[in-house]
């Protein structure tokens, strides 16, 4: 069995619906998702120029390869309106995976760990709740730690 830490977040319609439906279907497709962060609400990160985004993250047990989770992951966010028209722009849907059991995994189609995971605040938050001693298996150290170090001064709210 796979561990995998996804994040999702959405900018567009009904934002917490999207990801509702989201671990909905990840969970028929993809396998059992067993933790779930909170709702977090952040000013849009990169191009900032568009709506506030909701973040949360989730952990997910499956029997899938890396790749076979990243397929499942984009034909979830296409199934739910997902388009991928501007970089860091508005979105129904965006899932991420962050870390697959203590993999580095370096291809075309698939970085892990996520290469700015360490870097994004509103990544940071959602997965500490629900794995602060989870260990970067490049970086050494917990997502704890990576929190009490990011550089993101970006505000990152708790909503629910």
């Amino acid at each position: 069995m796979n561990i995998a830490y996804l994040s999702l977040g959405s900018n567009e319609g009904n934002r917490q619906s999207w990801m509702e439906q989201a671990i909905d279907s990840l969970s028929v497709h993809a396998g059992n998702v067993f933790a779930r962060s909170a709702f977090y609400e952040t000013k849009a990160w990169g191009l900032t120029d568009q709506p506030d985004f909701l973040n949360m993250c989730i952990a997910l047990e499956t029997m899938l390869s890396p790749v076979d989770l990243l397929t499942v992951i984009q034909n979830t966010e296409l199934q739910l309106g997902r388009t991928r028209t501007i970089k860091w722009g508005p979105r129904t849907l965006d899932v991420d995976i962050l870390f697959f059991n203590n993999e580095i995994i370096q291809s075309e189609a698939l970085i892990v760990p996520h290469p700015f995971v360490q870097d994004r605040r509103f990544v940071l938050m959602p997965l500490a709740e629900i794995a602060s001693g989870l260990v970067h298996p490049i970086m050494k150290k917990t997502v704890a730690q990576l929190l009490d170090e990011c550089p993101d001064g970006l505000e990152v709210k708790r909503i629910s």
